[in-house]
C-alpha cells in the first residue's frame, strides 16, 4: 500500500510525509510546484490516475487557506476551485484506479467561526460563515457523493487552528510580538479556543490512514485542552523566554477599534470562543494527542529564535 499526498510540500502535508516515512510507509508526494518532497521526487496530481495503485490511501492536504482579498464572485469562485473541484477529481481519478481509502483534511470552519459555551462536534449542522468555510463544506458534501457512488472509502478529518514549526498568517505574528516584548491589551478576553499541534494532526492522519474504524467517518481533531487567550499568549511567551505582556482592554472597544483598521475578523477570533470536542476521535479510534500544549508551542517557538 503506498499513501499519496497531494499538497505534500505544504504545512501539513509535509509534516505528514516525514511521519509516514519515520514509520516505514510507501509514500507518494504530489505537489503543483515542488519537484521534490522529503528527498522523495514530487508527482503531478495526473498521476493518481495513471501510477496509483488498487488498495492505496489518498490524504488531501491541499487547498486555499489564509488568502487575504475581499469577498466577491472571484474569490468564491477560487475557493470553490480548490477546495471542491479538485479534490472532488483527484478522488475521481482515485477511485478509478480502485483506491481504497481517501482522507479528506477539511476545516472546523465548516462547523462554524464561534461557539457559546458548548464545544462543536461532528453531529452538529454545520454553518460555514464565509468563503473559505463554504467551500470545505462543498468539498466534503462533493467527496461524500462520489463515495457513495463508488464505494471508495472516506475518511473527513476537521482541525481547528494547526500552529506548529512553520506556521505562519497571525499565529506567527502573535508570536513574533511576543518575542520583541510588544504590550498587548487583551488582558481581558474571556474565552475558550482550540487548538491543534501539527505533530498531533499528522498523528491522527496517520491513524485515519489505516484503521479500520475511520471508515466513512467524520472527526473533529484538536489538542485536547481548551484555553482563554491570555493564557495562550503567556504559553507562547514562556515557550520563547519572553514574558507576554499584557494589559487590560474593554473587549466590544477592541472589537470596534479593530473593525474600524479593517482587522474585525482577526479580532474576533483572539476574542470569541471556539470549542471543539475530541470525543468521538479519542473513543472511535482510541487516538490521544501524543505532545502536550506547553510542548507544541515550544517546538514551534524554534522558528522564531532569530528575528
Amino acid at each position: 500500500m503506498a499513501i499519496w499526498i497531494p499538497g505534500a510540500a505544504g504545512f501539513v502535508g509535509r509534516a505528514l510525509m516525514a511521519r509516514l516515512q519515520a514509520d516505514g510507509q510507501s509514500v507518494e508526494p504530489v505537489s503543483r510546484r515542488a519537484r521534490t518532497v522529503s528527498g522523495l521526487p514530487a508527482r503531478r496530481i495526473s498521476a493518481l490516475g495513471s501510477h496509483l495503485s488498487a488498495g492505496d490511501v489518498v490524504v488531501y492536504c491541499a487547498g486555499r487557506a489564509h488568502v487575504q482579498e475581499k469577498p466577491g464572485e472571484a474569490s468564491r469562485a477560487a475557493f470553490h476551485r480548490a477546495n471542491c473541484d479538485e479534490p472532488l477529481a483527484a478522488a475521481r481519478l482515485a477511485s478509478a484506479r480502485c483506491a481504497r481509502r481517501f482522507v479528506f483534511v477539511s476545516s472546523i470552519k465548516v462547523n462554524g467561526e464561534r461557539t457559546t459555551g458548548i464545544p462543536f462536534s461532528e453531529r452538529d449542522t454545520p454553518q460555514p460563515e464565509d468563503d473559505y468555510g463554504r467551500s470545505k463544506w462543498e468539498g466534503e458534501q462533493a467527496l461524500w457523493q462520489h463515495a457513495r457512488q463508488t464505494g471508495m472509502e472516506l475518511v473527513i478529518v476537521r482541525p481547528p487552528l494547526v500552529y506548529g514549526p512553520g506556521v505562519r498568517a497571525n499565529f506567527a505574528a502573535m508570536m513574533r510580538a511576543l518575542k520583541r516584548g510588544v504590550p498587548l491589551p487583551l488582558a481581558s478576553i474571556r474565552n475558550q479556543r482550540s487548538l491543534v499541534y501539527l505533530e498531533n494532526l499528522v498523528d491522527f492522519l496517520a491513524l485515519c490512514c489505516t484503521d479500520p474504524a475511520a471508515a466513512n467517518e467524520t472527526f473533529l481533531v484538536s489538542d485536547g485542552r481548551d484555553l482563554p487567550t491570555p493564557e495562550l499568549l503567556r504559553l507562547m511567551g514562556e515557550a520563547q523566554g519572553q514574558p507576554a505582556r499584557l494589559w487590560p482592554f474593554p473587549v466590544p472597544l477592541l472589537k470596534f477599534g479593530a473593525g474600524v483598521l479593517g482587522r474585525r475578523g482577526m479580532a474576533e477570533r483572539l476574542c470569541d470562543s471556539l470549542q471543539v470536542s475530541d470525543d468521538k476521535a479519542r473513543n472511535r479510534l482510541v487516538w490521544r494527542p501524543p505532545f502536550s500544549v506547553e510542548e507544541g508551542l515550544r517546538r514551534t517557538a524554534s522558528q522564531f529564535g532569530e528575528l
